[in-house]
Parts: C-alpha cells; sequence; structure tokens
C-alpha cells in the first residue's frame, strides 16, 4: 500500500482503479448518503464511469491533494474517504475539506483524526492559507467534527439542490484559516507538554 498519510489509526492512500467495490459499498448504505442526496445508493456504473475517474484525475492535477481511500492500521480494513481538493474556480490558497465514512465506523473519532492529518498536511506542506467544510444544517454529527478541528462557522445558503428532508434549513459553511491553526496547535503542544 502506497501510504499518503498515516495517523495513530488509519491510512490514507490513492485511490486506484481497484477501489470500485468500496465505493460502491460505501455509497449504497442508505444513511451514508442521507445527507448528501436523501439516502439515495450511488451507482456502480456511475461510480466506474464518473465518480473514480474524477478521483483518479485529481492526483495528477493537483499534486499533494485529492481524495484519499482511508484504511484501519490495525486490520487494513476498508473505513472510508477524506478529500481535501482546491475548488475549480475558487482561490488557489484554499481548499475544501471533506470526509465519508462507513456508517460502522461512525463515533470511533475517526473523521477527526484524519481531517485534522489532512489540515496539519494543507497548511505545513501545502501551504495553503484556508480550508473550508461544508455539510447540511442538519448534518449535527458532522458540524460537531469541524467544531472539533477548530473550524468556525461562517454561513448557511441555500443551494440549488433537488429537496431533501433536512434541506429547507440549508447548508454551512465552516473554515479555519492558518493563522488561527497555527496558534491552536502550539496551544495544544503546550498543554501536552505540561
Amino acid at each position: 500500500m502506497d501510504i499518503f498519510l498515516a495517523t495513530d489509526r488509519l491510512l490514507l492512500r490513492r485511490f486506484t482503479e481497484n477501489d470500485v467495490d468500496h465505493l460502491v459499498e460505501l455509497d449504497s448504505d442508505p444513511e451514508v448518503m442521507r445527507f448528501l442526496n436523501g439516502g439515495r445508493p450511488t451507482s456502480r456504473a456511475h461510480i466506474e464511469t464518473s465518480m473514480l475517474p474524477a478521483i483518479l484525475g485529481e492526483y495528477d492535477r493537483d499534486p499533494g491533494l485529492g481524495t484519499f481511500a482511508a484504511f484501519g492500521k490495525a486490520d487494513n480494513r476498508f473505513v472510508g474517504w477524506f478529500m481535501l481538493r482546491r475548488g475549480e474556480a475558487g482561490p488557489r490558497d484554499e481548499a475544501e475539506l471533506g470526509y465519508r465514512l462507513r456508517r460502522a465506523d461512525w463515533g470511533r473519532g475517526y473523521a477527526t483524526e484524519g481531517s485534522r492529518a489532512l489540515l496539519h498536511h494543507a497548511f505545513v506542506h501545502q501551504g495553503l492559507n484556508r480550508v473550508h467544510a461544508e455539510t447540511m444544517a442538519v448534518n449535527s454529527g458532522s458540524r460537531r467534527v469541524m467544531e472539533k478541528l477548530g473550524l468556525r462557522y461562517e454561513t448557511t445558503y441555500f443551494p440549488p439542490f433537488a429537496p431533501i428532508p433536512g434541506s429547507e434549513h440549508g447548508e454551512v459553511r465552516y473554515a479555519i484559516d492558518r493563522e488561527t491553526w497555527n496558534t491552536a496547535s502550539q496551544r495544544k503542544n503546550l498543554h501536552n507538554l505540561s
């Protein structure tokens, strides 16, 4: 396994063409897809012809960024994915953070752990100045992860998506800049030394 990032419990690597089954399994769970499209599974055909080729294409287009498959260190079991990527039209010094985990792995701190590693990568190795994340306003679990990471609420907005349960409350955007992240990291390091 060609490791991109490692945490205490996770290994992140680039996706390959052999990961179709992992993505199909993940996107077949109605609870995983609940806040994305109302719980509809993503078809295998869409994953094979559109989603996975787009993920693979990101690696060459924007080295050091993209969507990364996550596996448990102890058992090499697929956990889900983590994403850090620039928007096509957005600022070059900003990226979006995202994650999608198997329901069996919710509540174990993996979303925070993997995202924390990507934030470190964004600010220390990629030289980014800002990272943001978005979710449905009613997705309290994902919002808690963003808050644990130090991201702060910025806005609620209403994109022109097909309505799904909860979409009447809109989408929220959280963000953190490098200076805020550095300050929080220094405080954490000082606290760990005492």
